[in-house]
């Protein structure tokens, strides 16, 4: 039996009890999809994709219908980490050996993408609490000669000098752990609240116009025409922006697309200890294939992510697991206490790139791998050209083919818990 994602962790129509959660002002519920409704376009899922493609579309001055089986950024836009990175998820070398006539054009998009997110926050009074800065923490002297190495080249062959090397003192200097060999501050990055920041988006789509229904679940989407319980949505158009609860509606695309989970703690505020954790008001993520990431929140908690998952349940005691490897890198934590621990779902492709797949006029983006901030909101606005007649940077986006995971949907949670196991012990063993 496949498992319901929508429902399994979470409880119907309210967000997850996160640190985000509690420091964001809840926008007034959205009524229910009741009986046939006629739009240009019909968009399911309020993460960022949707809710910029709605937004992007409405300016147009198409009318959308916006369908959210939750509350809008109730997934993983509202539960992230918060960083906005430089680049797609894939660096600028396998990139050029991959797509070497498209890799231009793919970090372009997303020096763009990390754009309209600044954009969006400045044009629409989001307080988002936007701050530059997202440090690449490498534990080995190998990964740290790479990361000297290609922020030159950016500098050389991209004209993009922001990113700064560093060495072991350097990197301890900054992130306040003796745990890494080196690598590099990226000042062209930057971080944010992404559930405030989800949650202005969808007050501005609906200040253009958008109709936005909540605890409206889509059954079915047969061509035009989409489906829940009490409604249905009659378009010429259907975005669907699901990312990792696409579930049945689209097999082929959920059968490239696989969900995993992540988890974030929050600490008690650390007052005058946070200037020993970070230096600098940065976000920081390391070189773990089952990556470590933290920063710091306004009020000086520890917001730290990692842990493996096996399953698609979340842990009982969320905070344990992300615990371990906090510690790790700063034992002198040993002492704070815990007081928020959340997961969320998210979803990763084979090649770790997004899946962008048009058929007729449905659309859908998805699998941003951990890099979804920008990407998935430049994703909205890529698709809503898209749908106005410019499929260019779709079309670009879609020139890495992201295969199918071997097994499908019924070998899924035990590859799964193969791969998590596999990646960990490598990342233990330091391969």
């Amino acid at each position: 039996m496949t498992m319901d994602l929508l429902t399994a962790n979470d409880r119907p129509g309210r967000y997850p009890a996160s640190w985000y959660a509690e420091t964001a002002t809840p926008l007034a519920p959205f009524a229910p999809l009741k009986g046939a409704q006629r739009a240009d376009v019909c968009i399911v899922g309020a993460g960022y994709t949707g809710l910029s493609a709605a937004l992007h579309l409405a300016q147009a001055g198409l009318s959308v219908t916006l369908l959210e089986a939750q509350r809008v950024g109730f997934g993983a836009s509202g539960r992230n980490g918060g960083q906005v990175g430089s680049g797609q998820r894939q660096d600028q070398d396998w990139l050029e050996r991959q797509a070497p006539g498209a890799a231009r054009t793919l970090w372009d998009i997303a020096q763009e993408a990390k754009a309209l997110v600044q954009d969006l926050i400045a044009e629409h009074h989001i307080d988002a609490a936007w701050r530059p800065g997202v440090a690449h923490a490498c534990h080995g002297a190998r990964s740290a000669a790479h990361a000297r190495a290609y922020a030159e080249r950016l500098a050389r062959d991209y004209g993009y000098d922001a990113v700064q090397p560093l060495d072991r003192a350097g990197i301890g200097a900054l992130i306040g752990s003796g745990s890494f060999a080196g690598g590099d501050l990226d000042m062209g990055a930057g971080h944010l609240h992404p559930l405030r920041f989800a949650l202005g988006l969808a007050r501005a789509a609906q200040g253009a116009g958008v109709r936005i229904h909540e605890r409206s679940r889509v059954v079915a989407v047969e061509g035009g025409l989409v489906r829940t319980e009490d409604g249905e949505v009659a378009a010429d158009h259907v975005i669907l922006a699901c990312n990792g609860y696409l579930g049945r509606l689209h097999p082929d695309i959920a059968a490239r697309v696989m969900p995993i989970n992540n988890f974030i703690v929050a600490t008690e505020p650390l007052g005058n200890r946070a200037d020993d954790i970070l230096s600098r008001d940065i976000a920081v993520a390391d070189d773990r294939f089952v990556v470590n990431y933290w920063r710091l929140s306004e009020d000086r908690r520890l917001l730290f992510g990692g842990g493996e998952s096996y399953g698609y349940r979340f842990p009982r005691d969320i905070a344990a697991l992300v615990r371990r490897p906090m510690l790790s890198i700063y034992p002198q934590l040993a002492d704070v206490k815990i007081t928020h621990a959340w997961g969320g779902t998210l979803a990763i492709t084979l090649n770790r790139m997004p899946c962008f797949h048009r058929d007729g006029g449905i659309y859908t983006a998805s699998g941003y791998s951990g890099h979804g901030v920008a990407m998935a909101t430049m994703a909205g606005r890529i698709i809503a050209a898209a749908v106005q007649g410019d499929a260019s940077r779709f079309d670009t986006m879609a020139t890495l083919p992201t295969r199918a995971f071997p097994g499908g949907g019924a070998l899924r949670t035990p590859l799964l818990a193969l791969a998590m196991t596999w990646y960990g012990l490598r990342d233990r063993l330091g391969l």
